[in-house]
């Protein structure tokens, strides 16, 4: 066998050494990424690989939205762009599933339940009942929901948009809850029916992404954070600029998932502010 010369083994190290500059590594193995509990990809489903380009950055917290077209599921922001192949088990329960089965039922080896918040377009009752059918196929995957209690498992599927408030209120079981507003938190039954406070910013906060945030502002955010939290809810909101100052002013205030359409911006800002929990 050819010995290595002092230049071969220089110019190896060279390579190496640039390689790790950019975080990537001399072989084709990738370690599995830290979980980030506070990571929520908003309208995941349009990254060109949905679920995955998440799972990637370690988010633990995923959001697709769904069209009842036909009996079938299927994933799109808007009615025009859904396409039958695009359905809600294809690009997401099927994949995680198939995730918890190679790691020992969970997404992340060892790591959190993750959540998919499924944002209902279509018509609430109809497109709920479709919903439930289907998520009766992945008992081993999801997290259950009786009137006694719940059993966590490795996805908790939480249902936003168009809910069907009524009819999933008088399941005594059932595979999915409710993504609460923050008016819900004036009500009982938290946290196994509504584990999730979700609310527009815009409707309670005057600061948009520029300046620092009012002392009004930041009493009333640090308020609705602590009220969630004594009830036993985890707390997000949409429509705050999805920028580096919204997401370390979001996670100093103590909001639980952080809505991003940059999953790698926020991965490295959740990281470096070591706030993976």
């Amino acid at each position: 066998m050819m010995q290595m010369t002092a230049y071969s083994h220089s110019f190896l190290l060279a390579v190496a050494m640039g390689l790790a500059t950019l975080g990537l590594s001399i072989d084709n193995t990738s370690a599995e990424p830290t979980p980030l509990k506070r990571a929520h990809a908003h309208n995941d489903y349009e990254h060109t690989r949905p679920l995955l380009d998440a799972l990637d950055q370690g988010f633990c917290s995923v959001e697709a939205d769904i069209y009842l077209v036909e009996g079938k599921l299927l994933v799109a922001h808007d009615l025009k762009d859904a396409k039958p192949a695009r359905t809600l088990e294809a690009l997401y329960l099927e994949p995680l599933a198939e995730r918890a089965r190679r790691n020992g039922g969970r997404i992340y080896p060892g790591g959190p339940s993750v959540t998919l918040l499924v944002d209902v377009k279509s018509e609430a009752d109809a497109t709920y009942k479709a919903l439930d059918l289907v998520l009766g196929k992945y008992p081993k995957l999801l997290t259950r929901f009786t009137r006694q209690r719940v059993e966590t498992n490795a996805v908790t599927i939480i249902v936003s948009g168009n809910r069907a408030r009524e009819t999933m209120a008088k399941q005594p079981e059932r595979y999915a809850a409710l993504d609460g507003r923050v008016s819900d938190l004036d009500h009982e039954g938290l946290p196994d029916f509504i584990p999730l406070i979700s609310d527009n910013w815009r409707a309670h906060f005057t600061w948009q992404g520029t300046g620092n945030l009012s002392a009004e502002d930041e009493t009333k955010l640090k308020n609705l954070v602590d009220r969630a939290h004594r009830r036993g809810c985890r707390i997000r909101f949409w429509g705050v600029p999805d920028q580096p100052d919204a997401w370390s002013m979001l996670l100093r205030a103590g909001v639980d998932l952080i809505n991003t359409d940059n999953l790698p911006g926020l991965r490295r800002l959740i990281t470096e502010s070591k706030a993976a929990d």
